[in-house]
C-alpha cells in the first residue's frame, strides 16, 4: 500500500519514479476535488494536467511544512480558482459563471437524473459562494481537518469553521425551498 512518506522519498531519490507514484496516489481525488468546484469534466481534466504540471515543476521546491496531500490539494485548489477567476473576468457579473456551472451540471454524463435529490445537493452546493464552496468541498467530501484547509486555503480554522457553518445552512435552505 502506497503512503505519503514512501512517494516523498522515491520523490527524494528518484523524481521521474516519485512523480509517477503521486499521481497514482492522488489522481482519482484531485480530479474530484477539481470536479466539484468546476463541474465540467474536460476542465477538470484540463485543470488536473497543470495541477500535475506545477506539481512536477516545483517537486523539488516541497519542504515537508506540511503533509504532501496538502501541498498537492492547495496547488489544485489555487489552479481552480484561478479558471473560475479567469471565467469571472470574461463574464459580466459571478451569477453568470454560477448558471454556467448549473448548465455544465446539467449537461454532464456524470449526473445521475434518477437521484433527484443528489442533482439538488450539487444545485445547492454550486450557488455557495467561490470561498464556502471551496471549504465544504474540502471538508465535505474530501474529509480534510480544518488544519489541513487552513493551510491549503491561508485561511484561519475559525473562519473555515464558520464559512462551512454557513455553508451547511444554506445547503439546507435550498434543499427544502426549491
Amino acid at each position: 500500500m502506497m503512503n505519503e512518506d514512501k512517494i516523498r522519498e522515491a520523490c527524494a531519490s528518484c523524481p521521474e519514479r516519485g512523480f509517477k507514484l503521486l499521481i497514482e496516489y492522488f489522481q482519482r481525488p484531485i480530479y474530484w476535488h477539481i470536479r466539484r468546484l468546476v463541474v465540467s469534466h474536460e476542465d477538470a481534466e484540463d485543470i488536473m494536467q497543470e495541477v500535475f504540471i506545477r506539481i512536477f515543476r516545483h517537486l523539488s521546491q516541497f519542504r515537508e511544512e506540511s503533509s504532501l496531500s496538502t501541498w498537492v490539494y492547495r496547488i489544485a485548489t489555487r489552479e481552480c480558482l484561478r479558471f473560475l477567476n479567469a471565467r469571472k473576468e470574461q463574464a459580466v457579473s459571478a451569477e453568470e459563471v454560477r448558471e454556467e456551472l448549473m448548465n455544465k451540471l446539467m449537461d454532464s454524463a456524470y449526473v445521475d437524473y434518477e437521484n433527484e435529490m443528489a442533482v439538488k445537493f450539487q444545485q445547492a452546493v454550486l450557488m455557495l459562494p467561490e470561498k464556502q464552496r471551496v471549504v465544504f468541498n474540502l471538508r465535505y467530501y474530501d474529509e480534510l481537518e480544518y488544519e489541513q484547509i487552513s493551510r491549503i486555503t491561508d485561511t484561519k480554522v475559525d473562519a473555515l469553521k464558520v464559512n462551512y457553518h454557513y455553508a451547511k445552512e444554506k445547503i439546507k435552505e435550498y434543499m427544502i425551498n426549491n
